[in-house]
């Protein structure tokens, strides 16, 4: 891509020092699955209003911020199928994860202006080598802790972290600034597809892993969550009501729009991401 990394501290409330650049790809972000919603705004949104200001002040003149499609899930756990860019955002959301990411993705839109282009690209579950789905699943299968929802058998779309680069190398060279557009691979899959691919290339099955309904899982998530919160122990729960809402209903998403506006292919098949497991 020919682009540098650059170290800094989103959680600073000093600006971050930026040579001078053409373009910045932001992708750092706070991710987990439970906690507090205070450090996730101070760094996914704070930290992104103040690479927002040191970007335009180093000359930068394309600004790609890598959001999530999880931004369009609602608190009630309504099924996601085939949305498109029409689709709400909730920023008051129940998950401060996708709450931060709601609102940083609009304030890096809202700061798109004649000589500073704004992007935002929606992957949804990301996955690759050192991804979160197969750096847990072998303590999680093999400590019998993993349990699919409504046994994993809903659309539930996926990005490979090589096809969010191909996506990024095509918004620094085109696409209509102030839009956020979605970006999938090309295969469709359930999500008991995706963590069987997961596993096996591990050497894990999933043929006795249990499943439960999602409304029970829910309910558990929210159990954990309080004692988690109570308790004040460190770490995540090993179910939380927004593990549940992010991974356990339908989640389907549309990217004809990244397709047609940015030139996007999604050349990464699974069965190439697969192989770079090694």
């Amino acid at each position: 891509m020919g682009a540098s990394p650059v170290d800094g501290d989103l959680d600073s409330t000093s600006p971050l020092s930026l040579p001078a650049i053409n373009a910045v790809v932001h992708a750092a972000a706070m991710f987990r699955f439970s906690g507090p919603r205070k450090p996730f705004f101070r760094t996914n949104v704070d930290g992104t209003r103040r690479l927002l200001v040191s970007a335009q002040n180093a000359g930068a003149r394309v600004f790609v911020h890598i959001s999530a499609a999880g931004v369009v899930m609602d608190n009630a756990g309504t099924p996601v199928c085939d949305a498109d860019e029409r689709a709400p955002t909730f920023p008051n959301h129940f998950s401060g994860y996708l709450a931060s990411k709601a609102w940083a993705e609009s304030i890096v839109l809202a700061a798109n202006k004649p000589g500073f282009r704004t992007l935002a690209l929606r992957p949804p579950a990301l996955w690759g080598p050192g991804d979160p789905f197969s750096r847990a699943l072998p303590q999680a299968i093999n400590s019998g802790q993993f349990a699919f929802i409504n046994r994993g058998d809903y659309a539930f779309d996926t990005c490979n972290i090589d096809n969010v680069v191909e996506a990024v190398h095509c918004a620094l060279e085109r696409g209509e600034g102030g839009r956020a557009l979605f970006i999938t691979d090309q295969e469709k899959l359930t999500f008991r597809q995706f963590i069987a691919s997961l596993a096996s290339v591990q050497g894990l099955s999933i043929e006795k892993l249990r499943s439960m309904p999602y409304g029970i899982a829910s309910m558990l998530g929210r159990l954990m969550d309080t004692i988690w919160a109570i308790t004040r122990r460190n770490g995540d729960p090993p179910i939380s009501r927004s593990m549940m809402r992010m991974i356990g209903r339908r989640f389907s998403v549309s990217d004809a729009s990244a397709r047609r506006e940015l030139g996007y292919v999604g050349r990464t098949s699974r069965a190439m991401g697969l192989r770079s497991y090694g």
